[in-house]
């Protein structure tokens, strides 16, 4: 991954991803900025958290988790590599750790903890916001090529593993009901999400299901065979819908385009221009 600014600055929903009744499910890791609301549990390679992270779940990591100063777990911490936790975090059920387990001062593990490594009883630097504080300042110093290598360590890239990590941005809320975030939204493809989306700009990839409506600031595309069961809305934007996508409601926006065989079921509503693609044999 190449980062040019911060990374914490966009919603990015890898290709894949699926929010289930109880969980949020990635093939990769799972970055999640400061003070955000993650309402379900959260399943990834990696899983790190900023500080005042609150999770609806229980957290799976088939490789390392760490979770900064202040987060709050409702359910279980199951962790297949090592586990880095800040002071004053609090776990409702139990800590798992396959490996050597990292913990600050006054954290609460209700149901208790074991680790098949080593135990160490501190009161750690807050790893995550460190790392993103430094990773902060070496772009803006123009030293992206120290950044790259930060960011590889941090989400312990390995050559062959091509899975982009799931980033969830600082004071964003996650839940079955909506996604809410100040940033632009970029969902990849064969995505499965429920919840309306809340974004500054919103990109849908190829062949997703979004269960909820889409409103943006600006503009918003839907790629090629997905589904929105819901509104599409955008204050001052506009609207590319793909090829055999499909809105199962209305549209508002500033100018509209729609692709070959794209459906809106409900109304329109576009203060600008409407415009239909066809196929290369309509044009013959």
């Amino acid at each position: 991954m190449a980062f040019s600014r911060d990374p914490l600055d966009e919603l990015v929903v890898p290709d894949g991803t699926e929010a289930k009744e109880v969980a949020l499910e990635t093939d990769g890791d799972v970055l999640i900025g400061s003070r955000s609301t993650v309402e379900f549990g959260v399943r990834g390679r990696n899983v790190l958290a900023g500080e005042s992270v609150e999770f609806g779940g229980d957290i799976e990591a088939e490789g390392d988790c760490r979770l900064d100063m202040w987060c709050d777990v409702a359910e279980n911490v199951l962790v297949g590599g090592d586990a880095y936790i800040g002071e004053r975090v609090h776990v409702a059920g139990e800590m798992k750790v396959a490996g050597d387990l990292d913990i600050g001062d006054d954290v609460e593990i209700e149901e208790g903890f074991e680790a098949n490594g080593w135990i160490v009883i501190r009161n750690p630097m807050p790893t995550i916001v460190f790392l993103f504080v430094y990773l902060k300042q070496l772009l803006l110093i123009g030293e992206e090529d120290a950044a790259q290598r930060l960011i590889s360590e941090l989400v312990d890239e390995e050559e062959d593993v091509e899975a982009e990590p799931l980033i969830i941005p600082r004071n964003a809320t996650v839940s079955d009901d909506a996604w809410r975030v100040s940033t632009p939204a970029t969902i990849g493809d064969d995505c499965r999400l429920h919840g309306n989306i809340r974004a500054e700009t919103i990109d849908v990839g190829r062949d997703c299901d979004i269960f909820g409506s889409l409103r943006a600031r600006g503009d918003v595309s839907v790629g090629k065979g997905t589904r929105i069961h819901g509104d599409l809305t955008t204050r001052s934007g506009d609207v590319v819908v793909e090829r055999d996508a499909r809105i199962l409601g209305d549209v508002s926006c500033e100018s509209l385009e729609l692709g070959p065989e794209a459906e809106i079921d409900g109304s329109i509503r576009a203060d600008g221009e409407i415009t239909m693609r066809t196929t290369e044999r309509e044009q013959e």
